[in-house]
């Protein structure tokens, strides 16, 4: 299955289907942090070019609630940031799977499918993730852990830390890969 990982820049699910034998391709402005099918750019550039499947985690800056107190301050970044991700749900591509955390994108678009955890996967910490998908079943969680640290809300503030929070958890990763792929 030929999927694109779009606004991904780790590398991590990308790397998870190519490791179950797609041909798996990210795409992000930013450049990967580990070497594999990557293209740095706009994903309108490549999102038509006969993609079976498309993950994408759009950026969540002027979607997330955890921001809601600055929204009044950014009505046209925050409607940029809508447009995209409708742009991501309605592209012509079979099977698609947009993550973001709690956001308005519940109220302006619908309600995701579902909203998964960390620890739901293998790793003891809590992270609201919401699913919104077309033609994917809703992923199962695979391996229940105890611990509910909140590791993501409580990371220090730095330059990084906007980097460091959106990163995908392996087990989920994994998770996508052997459930949708």
């Amino acid at each position: 299955m030929k999927v694109l990982i779009a606004c991904e820049f780790s590398g991590i699910v990308r790397d998870a289907f190519i490791e179950r034998g797609h041909d798996a391709m990210s795409c992000d402005i930013l450049p990967t942090e580990s070497p594999g099918p990557h293209y740095q750019g706009d994903v309108m550039d490549i999102i038509n070019d006969g993609f079976d499947m498309m993950i994408a985690h759009p950026p969540c800056t002027h979607l997330a609630v955890s921001g809601a107190r600055w929204f009044k301050n950014k009505q046209v970044e925050q409607r940029e940031a809508v447009h995209f991700f409708m742009l991501l749900m309605n592209t012509p591509i079979e099977k698609i799977a947009i993550e973001n955390p709690i956001c308005i994108m519940s109220t302006l678009y619908r309600k995701p499918d579902q909203i998964i955890q960390p620890w739901q996967h293998g790793h003891g910490e809590t992270k609201a993730t919401c699913l919104w998908l077309k033609n994917l079943p809703k992923l199962e969680p695979t391996n229940i852990v105890e611990g509910r640290e909140a590791k993501i809300h409580k990371m220090p503030p730095g330059p990084d830390r906007w980097k460091k929070r959106s990163i995908t958890y392996q087990g989920i990763a994994d998770a996508m890969t052997n459930q949708w792929g």
